[in-house]
């Protein structure tokens, strides 16, 4: 029997908890590995985890197999039970922070054999593709100027915008009206609730997809430094994007310098706080430092 068949994976939701159950009391016996999907959906049925997890290799839980593996995957979430967290070896994946951060990711998840295959004909789409993507989901860190409304983008809605610009552009003829409309109002837009928004949204595209875009010399900002190179090579758009800055400037997104201002403070304000919340709950009477204190001495 292969790896393939070893591994049985579930995701939860409302009433599999019972069959997660079953699935993890089959598998610790025989060796093989569970993986539950999307723990945060099904928080009744936490501290029923909580109840297994604790029994494992004790006398209540049965016999353990030393190949037996427990993967778990979930949201953030204050119902996952905290013995587990502590008990598990933890990875985080978050979104990469910052313009460059974003496309860059998007080109290293591209196998350079589906890019020759696929987008070697429309590697300047390509770029514009992720280009756009970053734009938009970048723009959340600067609350509401950038949206009313915070949208968590996620890579499957720009791998379906690529798969849509593909197959728009087959005959080699660009629909504009109907690229737009797609993407802006169906790929994107399904996630936007609110009408400025999806303005916003339709808005930003068109500065990536338009007529103009096509000319000699197009930027996508004033500075000039975002644009698309011309090449069909996917080294040469890598080369390319090692050369953007780390941190952008609020032009790029069509935003003012103040932006920033906004942007620094909420950063500011959420880093007081993290370190106040990993201190010891000990007050200044005791003979500790303020909170004030703890926060001046670490900055």
């Amino acid at each position: 029997m292969n790896m393939r068949d070893r591994v049985h994976s579930i995701s939860l939701g409302q009433g599999q908890g019972p069959v997660a159950e079953r699935m993890i009391n089959g598998a610790k016996s025989k060796g093989d590995w569970v993986f539950l999907q999307n723990c945060h959906l099904a928080a009744s049925w936490m501290l029923g985890l909580e109840l297994i997890v604790s029994n494992l290799g004790t006398t209540q839980g049965g016999v353990l197999h030393d190949d037996f593996r427990l993967y778990l995957s979930s949201m953030p979430t204050p119902k996952f039970p905290v013995s587990v967290l502590q008990n598990s070896v933890k990875v985080t994946n978050e979104p990469p922070k910052g313009l460059k951060a974003n496309v860059k990711r998007a080109f290293i998840e591209m196998d350079d054999d589906f890019f020759r295959k696929t987008w070697s004909r429309l590697a300047y789409d390509a770029v514009r593709i992720c280009m756009f993507h970053a734009i938009i989901q970048e723009r959340k860190k600067f609350g509401p100027l950038g949206w009313n409304i915070t949208y968590e983008f996620n890579n499957s809605d720009r791998e379906c915008a690529m798969l849509n610009l593909q197959m728009f552009c087959e005959d080699g003829h660009m629909p504009w009206d109907a690229l737009e409309y797609i993407t802006s109002l169906i790929t994107y837009g399904g996630r936007v609730t609110d009408m400025w928004d999806q303005r916003c949204l339709t808005t930003i595209l068109k500065v990536f997809f338009s007529p103009p875009t096509l000319e000699e010399g197009y930027a996508y900002s004033s500075s000039g430094i975002y644009y698309c190179p011309r090449t069909e090579k996917i080294e040469d758009i890598r080369n390319y994007i090692d050369t953007l800055p780390v941190i952008e400037t609020p032009e790029v997104f069509g935003m003012h310098d103040n932006a920033n201002i906004a942007f620094e403070n909420k950063e500011t304000t959420s880093l007081v706080q993290t370190i106040l919340d990993v201190q010891p709950r000990t007050g200044g009477s005791e003979g500790g430092d303020t909170p004030d204190q703890i926060v001046w001495r670490i900055c």
